[in-house]
C-alpha cells in the first residue's frame, strides 16, 4: 500500500470524528442553556410555593382569630339576652317594686337588649376600620377562609412543578454526558409539564385535588356556624 493511500484512509476515518466533535459540542451547549432555563423555572415555582404557603398560614391564623372573636361576642350576647330575660321575669313578678325601681329595671333591660343587638351587627363607623358585630366578623372570617383555600389550591401545582423541574434537570445533565437526544427530549416533556403546572399555580385555571391543608382549622369554623342559631 502506498503512503498516499494510507494518508487518504487516515483522513477518511478522521473526517467523521472531526464532524462529530463539533456536533457533540453544539449539543452540549444547547443542553446547558436548556438546563439553565429549567433551573430558572424551578426557582420561580419554588418562590410561588413559598408565597402560597405563607399566605395559607397567615390566612388560617386570621380566620382562627376572627372565629375566636366571633365566639366571644356570641357568648357575651347570649349572656346579655339571658340577663335581660331574667330581669323581665323578675319585674313582671314583683308587684311591690316602686315606679323608680321599675324605671331603672326597664332602662337596664333596654341597655342589655341594645347591647345584644349591637353584638349581632355593628358596621364600621369610620372608613378604614372593620365592623365588630357577629355578622361582620363572620363575613371577615369567610374571606380569610377563602384566601386560605385559594393558597392551599395553589400549593400542589408548585410542588408537582418543582418535582418535574428537578427530574428534568437531572435527565438533562445525564443527556449531556451520554450525548443522548432522546433523554433530552424526555427531559423537555417533563419541563413543559412543570411549566404548565407553574402557570396553573399562579392562575388556577384547572383545580387540582389537594389534602386537608386547606382545612387546617375546621374546629374554629364549626363552632362559629353552630353558634349562629344560638344567638337567636
Amino acid at each position: 500500500m502506498e503512503a498516499h493511500e494510507i494518508a487518504e484512509q487516515i483522513h477518511e476515518h478522521a473526517e467523521p470524528h472531526a464532524h462529530a466533535a463539533p456536533s457533540h459540542d453544539w449539543f452540549r451547549r444547547i443542553t446547558g442553556i436548556y438546563i439553565g432555563a429549567v433551573a430558572m423555572l424551578l426557582a420561580i415555582a419554588a418562590l410561588g410555593g413559598s408565597e402560597a404557603t405563607k399566605e395559607m398560614l397567615n390566612a388560617n391564623i386570621h380566620a382562627s382569630d376572627t372565629y375566636a372573636f366571633y365566639q366571644a361576642k356570641n357568648i357575651r350576647q347570649t349572656l346579655y339576652q339571658t340577663t335581660a330575660a331574667q330581669l323581665e321575669l323578675l319585674a313582671a313578678g314583683a308587684a311591690a317594686l316602686s315606679d323608680s325601681d321599675k324605671a331603672k329595671t326597664a332602662e337596664l333591660i333596654k341597655r342589655y337588649r341594645d347591647t345584644a343587638a349591637r353584638y349581632e351587627s355593628e358596621p364600621a363607623k369610620e372608613a378604614g376600620k372593620k365592623g365588630e358585630g357577629k355578622k361582620e366578623l363572620m363575613a371577615e372570617a369567610k374571606q380569610w377562609e377563602h384566601k386560605r383555600d385559594h393558597a392551599a389550591s395553589q400549593l400542589p401545582n408548585f410542588e408537582y412543578a418543582e418535582a418535574l423541574y428537578q427530574i428534568a434537570i437531572v435527565l438533562g445533565s445525564v443527556a449531556i454526558v451520554a450525548a443522548s437526544p432522546w433523554l433530552l427530549g424526555f427531559s423537555g416533556v417533563l419541563a413543559v409539564g412543570g411549566l404548565l403546572l407553574t402557570v396553573n399555580g399562579y392562575m388556577l385555571l384547572v383545580p387540582l385535588p389537594h389534602g386537608d391543608a386547606a382545612h387546617a382549622a375546621p374546629s374554629h369554623a364549626a363552632p362559629g356556624k353552630a353558634a349562629t342559631p344560638a344567638a337567636h
